[in-house]
């Protein structure tokens, strides 16, 4: 019997990661035996290899400014697993938690004993317990972010009113492929017959999947830089500033406390699904409200600053497309200052690309360590083989965990300087949860 929160979880995460082929059918039957929840739940759909989280987090506010009660379904989380299913940015509770494990327990272990491949995967089980609970709640709209992929992700049983597709890059290949057609053929899987469908600056060869598969469906496509525009202004202390224009609104001055050039994109893209929601169920747009609610967005551990004198931020930045992000933001915010960069990722990710991109930066000092990956099967990148992929005639200092990288770099770095930790989500995550417990952060 499942009772305790640990237990819950302990079910969840017992669960197999993937199946051998990929299937939408047994998730279909699984949420078929729950009553068929996704069928309560209205609301918008993000897709992309970077910026999901921050389009969500800029969705909700948008909606929420509104009056709307909004759930989201995120993932990974950064703190506490509860965080992938929350109402109104509030995360569900334990007890709720454990209620749906126990709802949704038996229907596991009829599937694992009639499935010839065997029940529902991990994912599939937390999902179902996302449409679960937003059908049970009196929520007017839910916004729900993609798994991995699109096409065969266990979220894309559902059909929304509007699905987005934020960015294409190079990640997670040994399952999506590897050229950037195959990965876009992927993510365009979400979309639906007739279903409005905005995307944001993609390659070309991406975009033209969009634009194949929007006319097969019938969709209406709106992509960023084409039916809807945005213009950046000087910035003004730690936000980014910006116009948006076009979908029949025009929206002076806009700011993000959340740093880079991409993250104007992700609000654009954001703004451009709150407009075609709202001009299919003709609600009203109030300009005011669209200011607030993109002033308001935050998503933790992006660019996120934990301390001031001195300056310490994280990013997650855990692919090649973001590092690519990251090292322009770095140049463009803080390149007249020294910046320390803790680095640490897992191994199946591109790293050489990332360490070749954040090396070559001149302000950058970069520091390369590890950290206890998720699980035995996912682990951290040894430093040392990092250190061999620096570009040439640079170095990097290396260490065997990021504890000892801090404490080392908070003795040695200056009141102008600033420090970074980024890469994998889960060292971030690591990251913050030290900081946010009160850490002792006092320099020599």
């Amino acid at each position: 019997m499942i009772d305790t929160y640990s237990a819950a979880l302990a079910f969840i995460h017992g669960r197999t990661q993937f199946k051998k082929a990929p299937t939408l059918s047994r998730m279909r039957q699984f949420l078929h035996e729950l009553g068929d929840p996704q069928l309560k739940v209205a609301g918008i759909h993000v897709a992309g290899t970077n910026g999901k989280g921050s389009t969500v987090a800029n969705l909700r506010e948008l909606f929420m400014a509104d009056g709307l009660t909004v759930g989201t379904f995120t993932s990974p989380f950064i703190v506490r697993f509860n965080e992938r299913i929350s109402v109104d940015g509030t995360p569900i509770s334990d007890e709720e938690l454990v209620g749906l494990v126990q709802q949704i327990q038996p229907i596991v272990a009829k599937l694992d004993a009639t499935l010839a491949s065997g029940g529902p995967t991990e994912f599939e089980i937390i999902t179902a317990m996302m449409f679960l609970y937003f059908a049970a709640q009196p929520i007017d709209i839910a916004i729900i972010e993609v798994g991995l992929g699109g096409l065969y992700d266990s979220t894309n049983v559902w059909t929304p009113a509007v699905s987005v597709i934020t960015t294409i890059g190079y990640d997670h290949m040994q399952i999506l492929g590897n050229t950037l057609t195959a990965i876009a053929t992927q993510k365009a899987g979400i979309i639906k017959t007739q279903v409005p469908v905005i995307v944001g600056k993609l390659p070309a060869e991406a975009q033209q999947v969009m634009i194949d598969t929007t006319m097969s469906k019938r969709a209406p496509l709106r992509t960023l830089g084409v039916d809807f525009t945005t213009k950046l202004l000087p910035p003004q202390g730690w936000q980014e500033r910006f116009n948006f224009d076009g979908l029949e609104a025009h929206f002076k001055d806009l700011t993000t406390p959340l740093l880079g050039d991409y993250q104007v994109d992700n609000a654009a893209v954001a703004i451009a699904a709150y407009l075609t929601y709202h001009q299919a169920t003709q609600l009203p747009v109030v300009t005011s409200d669209v200011k607030t609610a993109v002033a308001a967005t935050q998503w933790p551990g992006r660019f996120e600053r934990l301390n001031q004198d001195p300056l310490i931020m994280i990013d997650g930045a855990h692919n090649e497309p973001a590092v690519t992000e990251l090292a322009a933001t770095l140049s463009e915010r803080f390149g007249q200052q020294i910046v320390y960069v803790i680095f640490a990722v897992l191994a199946d990710k591109q790293h050489q690309q990332m360490i070749q991109t954040l090396g070559a930066l001149p302000n950058v000092q970069l520091r390369l360590t590890q950290f206890e990956g998720p699980n035995a099967k996912r682990p951290a990148t040894d430093p040392t083989m990092l250190a061999h992929e620096m570009p040439n005639g640079r170095t990097a200092e290396v260490f065997d965990n990021w504890q000892a990288a801090l404490m080392q770099t908070l003795q040695e770095m200056s009141s102008d300087d600033a420090l970074l930790l980024t890469g994998s989500l889960y060292f971030i995550s690591d990251v913050r949860a030290y900081f946010k417990d009160g850490s002792d952060l006092e320099t020599d």
